[in-house]
């Protein structure tokens, strides 16, 4: 990639507590439990999806049903994945599987992609009846970033990224997108790999050593140190600081505003 010019800026704009913003040149986040309060609808759906499912397994082989973990599962196995992927991966932890199936297949379909729409029709129902909220401490932390001329993207594997920023108001803020559409277009693997970044940092025209991953889920935390990336940080959101860590996170906080200038001048930089 050729190297973008110099931001604009001065030198005091560029520098947030901990994080020398000089050193960087773009920010490419994730949707879900970053910038906005979907993914714990993102959880319900998937419960709502898996007990039916083993519930109904347990009846046909006799065995005991043990309802989806509304917490560990999806953060384990679920959080930021493709939604085939995710699919896979949780019933693979019980000792399930299902054939891959394509990704026209319908929610009726017992495969992997149609239990993944499946989940898709329970998640867009939840978000016409609840609406979408936005962490207000990403939203600042974005635009202070936005103003001293770095380069944003989203990269999410959510197929609703572009309709949840329309209907938050931050569709312009952003430079870039890849979200799950994208992914399937280009068969990009899903996160823990790298590629979804990758394909960001190339639109923008960033090496990957200059641009800052934020991640709250697992897997992307993972695709960040593994694609390279400058700076990742770890948004964490479900109590798992040190898993973010193990992963790959350079910083974890609760909170982006934990890095906003007015937090820091209060407190001690994170670890």
């Amino acid at each position: 990639m050729n190297s973008p010019p110099s931001h604009p800026g001065s030198a005091a704009t560029k520098a947030i507590g901990a994080l020398n913003l000089a050193e960087h040149e773009a920010v490419l986040s994730d949707l879900d439990g970053v910038i906005t309060k979907t993914a714990r609808l993102h959880a319900a759906a998937w419960k709502r999806l898996f007990d039916a499912y083993l519930a109904h397994v347990a009846a046909q082989t006799g065995t005991t049903f043990t309802s989806f973990d509304l917490e560990e599962d999806y953060r384990l196995h679920l959080d930021g994945k493709a939604r085939h992927d995710g699919v896979r991966d949780f019933l693979k932890s019980k000792g399930l599987s299902l054939p891959l199936g394509d990704p026209s297949d319908s929610a009726d379909r017992e495969t992997l992609y149609g239990m993944g729409n499946r989940k898709d029709t329970y998640f867009e129902a939840a978000m016409r009846e609840t609406g979408v909220d936005v962490y207000p401490g990403t939203v600042e932390f974005l635009h202070l970033t936005k103003r001293t001329g770095l380069k944003l993207a989203v990269v999410s594997s959510s197929h609703h990224c572009a309709e949840i920023l329309e209907a938050v108001g931050l569709t312009p803020l952003f430079d870039v997108r890849i979200d799950g559409h994208e992914i399937d277009r280009l068969r990009l693997p899903g996160k823990p790999a790298p590629d979804a970044f990758w394909e960001a940092a190339r639109r923008l025209a960033v090496e990957p050593h200059r641009a800052i991953v934020i991640e709250d889920a697992l897997a992307g935390v993972r695709a960040g140190h593994a694609g390279g990336f400058g700076l990742v940080i770890g948004v964490d959101r479900r109590n798992q600081a040190g898993a973010l860590r193990e992963q790959g996170a350079d910083v974890v906080v609760e909170d982006l505003s934990e890095l906003l200038p007015s937090k820091l001048e209060s407190s001690s930089p994170p670890q």
